[in-house]
């Protein structure tokens, strides 16, 4: 319980299923260097229709990782230079670097106390003050809980916005049935190692439904080239590998019990900890929680995740300074209102060690600990 960030393949005692996971990948990357043939060949051809049908959208561009993932959807989706992207200051730091390495100006909103996502008054709120020019809005489905996409969704419509979800932590949630990435204009994703469908290094996807776009990606992701060596676009060089490819479509079909065995820790958690002065995560109604993180809030988080440590529990903030306080945005970034609810979040939030793995005996233990910490 020491390493906070673990590889789902990699489980600290290693049983049967993990033996026939680690056979299945070496036969795929065995597969693949036999092929001769590493870079957007078969295996990306056949993860990106994998996965896909996975999520019920109609096309998936495999790219070099979820950063380039949120750049090229903004460039697919008409955004240009200067343009206003609407998002949240509570999030990775690519989701917003990734709108400025395009030349586009974020503007940052609060979030829901409750899920951590995107609030939608604030959104609209936003669209009413200094964002009322956005030309796209990014909600970030954070932790694994969906953002509030119906009302997201209905307010893009009224103001003419390309919605792009941000489902790096978010790998088969669902919002009302529908997994995320397939509800709005774009969908991007991160399978860096330790998402809930991880690769063995960087790689990202782009899912959308319509065809026209799914090509002018594919073209993009590789300089612009229809035709080898001839950039009918301005593109650049951002491809999923074939390797990775082939480790994600062995990956896939587990997902599904991954994130049932990630709800099933969460439950532990919650009758675990049910009593005590934190905040558990909630899930709203007609969402399905995949908890990439399992985050509680305590007003004396610094203290506890100390505690922890003490008893060789690893745990993570995520994220402790938001995006619009860091020394890189600080004094220079778009905000909207009042980013109160972010803010506090920061200095309340600590993720506890979530990940397939983990044994009830563990999440037990880790409860203890955490009943002690608060007599």
């Amino acid at each position: 319980m020491t390493a906070f960030d673990r590889m789902c393949i990699s489980p600290a005692n290693p049983g049967a299923s993990y033996r026939r996971l680690k056979a299945e990948i070496d036969s795929a990357v065995c597969r693949v260097l036999n092929s001769g043939l590493y870079i957007l060949g078969r295996e990306v051809e056949a993860f990106e229709q994998e996965f896909a049908s996975y999520l019920g959208a109609m096309y998936a561009v495999g790219v070099a990782n979820g950063t380039d993932a949120i750049e090229l959807a903004l460039r697919v989706a008409g955004v240009e230079q200067g343009d206003i992207v609407i998002t949240v200051s509570h999030t990775a730091v690519a989701t917003v670097s990734a709108i400025e390495r395009l030349g586009a100006r974020p503007c940052l909103i609060d979030i829901s106390p409750n899920t951590y996502t995107m609030d939608p008054v604030a959104l609209q709120h936003a669209l009413n003050g200094p964002a009322r020019n956005a030309r796209a809005v990014m909600p970030v489905h954070l932790y694994g809980h969906p953002a509030d996409m119906d009302r997201i969704m209905q307010i893009a419509q009224e103001n003419n916005l390309v919605v792009i979800e941000d489902c790096a932590q978010a790998h088969g949630s669902t919002f009302h049935g529908q997994r995320v990435g397939g509800i709005g204009h774009l969908g991007t994703f991160s399978f860096y190692p330790t998402k809930n469908l991880g690769a063995l290094g960087d790689g990202g996807a782009i899912t959308t439904n319509e065809s026209t776009i799914a090509d002018r990606l594919r073209m993009l992701r590789q300089y612009g080239w229809r035709e080898r060596f001839i950039s009918e676009a301005v593109g650049v060089n951002s491809r999923l590998d074939e390797l990775q490819a082939a480790i994600l479509r062995v990956k896939l079909p587990h997902l599904e019990a991954d994130n049932k065995k990630r709800r099933s820790i969460a439950a532990l958690y919650a009758r675990g900890l049910d009593g005590l002065p934190l905040q558990l995560p909630k899930v709203s109604t007609n969402c399905e929680h995949v908890f990439h993180q399992f985050t509680v809030e305590t007003d004396r988080r610094d203290d506890l995740q100390h505690f922890l440590s003490s008893m060789n529990i690893g745990t993570s903030v995520l994220y402790p300074v938001p995006v619009h306080l860091q020394p890189a945005y600080y004094g220079r970034i778009l905000c909207a209102g009042s980013l109160f609810h972010t803010e506090r979040a920061a200095k309340r939030i600590l993720s506890l060690p979530i990940y397939p793995e983990l044994q009830d005996g563990q999440v037990e233990e880790i409860c203890r600990a955490i009943r002690t910490f608060f007599g």
